[in-house]
């Protein structure tokens, strides 16, 4: 991976000064903007923090003049995308509209330059995680600004009284809630490794489950899987390379995994992996924190037996997912300069705090200062040091579905679901590799011709 994607780990290391200097000039505030200003926001997994979130726009409103409105889009159903699509078409909509990971390129057309709003939140607040660049700096121009909400990783999510009772795991003990890890043990915990336990676990009830279906959860876990395994689809210089020997390893390692896995998971969409393991039925889910803030209110049972801990080891590593979440403004906003200061106000540390603690740990913010120096993911319970291991801690790279194709074609990638369609084709339809690889040809040339 690019140095755009190192961990989380290494960008708090490396580039917590890299890009202060870039920009001098200080924020000098336009506001008292009068008028309105409508917001489209991703609709928030962790149950209160769309109220929190409402509340502080309004806050910004009142002091500002500005009657301001926020409109919570799921992303079930792609409908986060298919609205953005439909407002795009359309250049009608709301002013500020979220558009997490690829989805700034997607609209680089549409979003108006934040350029301004970026250098003043670098100047104020220090430098932003370096995928953030990647994935909203296109073309010379900052397409979209931090999120002050998500950007989550996708952790394995695991039940420890389930792996101990039926597979002889301490996941605890491989990954404890500290930074005394035993070499030898993490490396032990491979994608092998994992076979095997979830093998013992479908024998006793409790199978792993994963949507394998073209939704944002299905994309990401078999994205990790896939680059784990070192199987690109379209590289970095743009040519098509899923006939790999690479992919069909991963297609064999997939066929006999979803052995161990509901059948169900084919028609699985974004909140059914959550269920699944807030219902006790479930001993994995690859997620953010959301599972276990939901069971700690409604099966408190479940809660404090779950633990978040780094993804298995492929031949080519250990990767987790990564979704960084942005903010953009359309460019057909009647109200763009209140628009911007709002992306000003909402980058604030005191605001990203009142979040991150709503959000219950959820939401790792893209800025790397208000990353640093917060102790909720160590101090969240139960049980004790649950959350420890949701930011990257260890060896695992962060990737995006897609990586490496840039982004213009990676987001396709990612859109038209590529990844789980392929998988479903082999698990589920037993068409043969070759066909299934040939399919995926298909579909990418027509991404790659537009």
């Amino acid at each position: 991976m690019t140095q755009k994607f190192q961990s989380r780990r290494r960008f708090l290391q490396n580039a917590a000064f890299a890009s202060v200097a870039t920009f001098a000039a200080p924020y000098v505030k336009t506001a008292h903007s009068a008028g309105k200003l409508s917001l489209g926001i991703w609709d928030h997994w962790v149950p209160g923090v769309n109220a929190v979130l409402r509340t502080i726009c309004e806050e910004w409103g009142s002091i500002n003049g500005v009657e301001v409105t926020v409109d919570f889009i799921t992303s079930i159903g792609n409908k986060l995308l298919l609205t953005a699509q439909a407002e795009s078409r359309a250049k009608t909509g709301h002013d500020i509209y979220a558009v997490p990971v690829w989805m700034p390129s997607m609209f680089r057309h549409r979003l108006e330059p934040v350029d301004d709003v970026v250098g003043d939140i670098i100047a104020e607040h220090g430098a932003l995680a370096p995928s953030a660049d990647f994935l909203a700096h296109l073309d010379g121009v900052w397409r979209a600004a931090p999120s002050p909400t998500a950007s989550p990783n996708y952790a394995s999510v695991s039940r420890l009284d389930l792996y101990k009772a039926h597979a002889g795991i301490d996941l605890t003990a491989i990954f404890p809630a500290n930074e005394a890890r035993d070499p030898k043990l993490v490396d032990s915990w491979t994608y092998n490794a994992f076979l095997a336990a979830a093998e013992k676990l479908h024998k006793a009830g409790k199978s792993f489950g994963a949507p394998i279906a073209p939704t944002p959860d299905g994309n990401q876990w078999l994205g990790a899987l896939f680059a784990a395994y070192g199987a690109e689809v379209v590289s970095e210089s743009v040519e098509i390379t899923v006939d790999s020997d690479e992919v069909r390893n991963v297609l064999e390692y997939l066929s006999r995994l979803t052995q161990y896995m509901p059948k169900s998971v084919y028609a699985w969409d974004d909140a059914s992996n959550n269920r699944w393991l807030i219902s006790g039925e479930g001993s994995t889910i690859f997620n953010p924190p959301s599972a276990w803030a939901v069971a700690k209110r409604d099966n408190p049972d479940i809660a404090k037996n779950v633990w978040h801990h780094d993804a298995p080891r492929g031949p080519k590593g250990r990767f987790r997912a990564d979704a960084p979440f942005f903010w953009g403004i359309w460019d057909f906003s009647e109200n763009i300069p209140a628009a911007k200061d709002l992306l000003r106000y909402v980058s604030k540390r005191d605001v990203v705090d009142r979040l991150v603690v709503a959000s219950q740990g959820f939401d790792i913010p893209v800025i790397i200062s208000h990353y640093q120096n917060n102790d909720i993911w160590e101090k969240s319970e139960p049980p004790k040091g649950v959350l420890y291991n949701y930011p990257i801690r260890g060896d695992e790279e962060p990737m995006s579905v897609g990586y490496p194709a840039p982004p213009e074609y990676a987001s396709q990638i990612s859109a038209q679901g590529i990844l789980p369609n392929l998988v479903a084709r082999v698990t589920q339809g037993g068409d043969p590799f070759d066909d299934a690889i040939k399919w995926a040809e298909n579909e990418l040339e027509g991404i790659m011709r537009g």
